[in-house]
């Protein structure tokens, strides 16, 4: 009998994630039958999408209130899904609050639950543990530390697949006329890189033109390039750029952004998985994220991580200067991409920092892993593969490895 698995993912990464998936199951199970909330990759890969969950990416308490009605609606569709035509696995992909609720629906019904790209409640919300030995069977986690971190809190399956951001990229393809024009232009280029939500463009986006400003009164010959996740996106970019008055020295582009990085000399970046191309591609980056001033207040309460970019937690060191704030940082943006473009020193510095990183973890192979392990776990039949069932044997291997680096 075919396979049925119900997948979930919330954002557009988790909607990569989510297709990356649908065609690693398929090489295991040709006719299995996935479906679930996601978005247009997911549906391009082949699972049945019951709702574009990725259209209510939403941030901060006050957004999830006023979507909360559809929230509930979804929940009681998977209900209905789990009680009358029940999944052997239910994959839940980052987007914490509402896949909490989901999973306890799922274990309702003795569904196992897999969590994958797990949310990084060590770094705000060490509490909501609870939560994951509750409602979870298997945490597959993106951080090499998080397994150690979840065992020590009675999470016995938990184990590090990889980032599968990495194997996005490894597969990734640019345009090469569009990376050939941009570069026979000349000129170092500053690549900026807002984010992938309306709330991060409208909060982040002015301070990043701000600094621009600066830098280019330093350093006339410098190009800015903004890269928009799509059409809407760029619209807002350039509108934005319009009203701060520097219209004509900010160029745009729409789902260019693997281009953009690649030409890039530098890069400002919103905290994200963006963070690891960058990485990927050795590009020396400011991270930032501005937030209201009451919330920077009430986060700096939870936050137990000494970092916010991906890059910097993977270091466990500041590699990409970062700025979690309420604050106008402009100003040190502009200092730091005045240093990497004028001082070769400090620049080949900053990149080989960057390069340690890279060829320890820029590793693909993390969805295959996945697959593997949510195979092993609910079918009996298949043959031993590294995951969750793959048992102490990978585990002692990855500890050897120094990939479980700390608690």
């Amino acid at each position: 009998m075919a396979k049925k698995i119900f997948i979930s993912a919330g954002e557009p990464s988790g909607d990569l994630h989510a297709a990356n998936l649908v065609s690693a199951l398929r090489e295991h199970w040709p006719d299995a039958d996935i479906q679930g909330f996601g978005g247009p990759r997911f549906q391009s890969a082949g699972g049945r999408l019951l709702y574009p969950l990725v259209e209510l990416a939403v941030m901060w308490f006050g957004r999830v209130l006023l979507n909360m009605h559809k929230f509930i609606r979804l929940l009681n569709q998977a209900e209905r899904v789990f009680q009358n035509d029940r999944p052997d696995a239910v994959v839940v992909i980052d987007y914490p609050g509402f896949h909490w609720v989901l999973a306890r629906r799922a274990k309702k019904y003795g569904i196992p639950v897999f969590y994958f790209v797990p949310p990084q409640i060590w770094a705000w919300a060490g509490w909501r543990v609870k939560k994951v030995r509750a409602y979870i069977d298997y945490v597959l986690c993106s951080l090499p530390f998080e397994p150690a971190w979840y065992r020590a809190r009675g999470v016995d399956h938990a184990v590090f697949v990889g980032h599968p951001y990495f194997d996005e990229l490894s597969e990734r393809k640019v345009d090469p006329a569009f990376v050939a024009e941009q570069t026979s232009r000349g000129g170092s280029i500053v690549a900026i890189l807002p984010g992938s939500r309306d709330q991060e463009i409208h909060k982040n986006l002015p301070m990043m033109i701000e600094a621009a400003k600066k830098l280019a009164g330093e350093l006339p010959n410098v190009r800015f390039v903004v890269a928009a996740l799509h059409d809407e996106h760029q619209k807002l970019a350039r509108s934005m750029i319009a009203a701060s008055g520097f219209e004509g020295a900010i160029e745009v582009f729409s789902g260019k952004t693997a281009e953009i990085v690649r030409i890039a000399d530098i890069a400002w970046a919103v905290s994200g998985s963006v963070g690891l191309e960058l990485m990927v591609e050795g590009k020396p980056t400011v991270v930032v994220y501005k937030i209201k001033p009451f919330d920077l207040f009430v986060a700096r309460r939870f936050i137990k991580s000494k970092y916010i970019s991906l890059v910097n937690l993977l270091a466990d060191d500041e590699v990409f200067p970062e700025y979690l704030t309420s604050r106008d940082v402009s100003t040190e943006m502009a200092g730091r991409a005045f240093e990497w473009l004028t001082n070769a020193t400090a620049r080949k510095a900053a990149i080989a920092r960057i390069e340690v990183l890279r060829e320890r973890f820029a590793h693909p192979g993390a969805v295959r892993r996945v697959a593997a392990a949510i195979v092993a776990a609910i079918d009996p039949c298949a043959p031993t593969l590294a995951g969750p069932h793959g048992g102490d044997r990978t585990r002692r291997k990855n500890e050897r490895s120094g990939r479980i680096a700390h608690d």
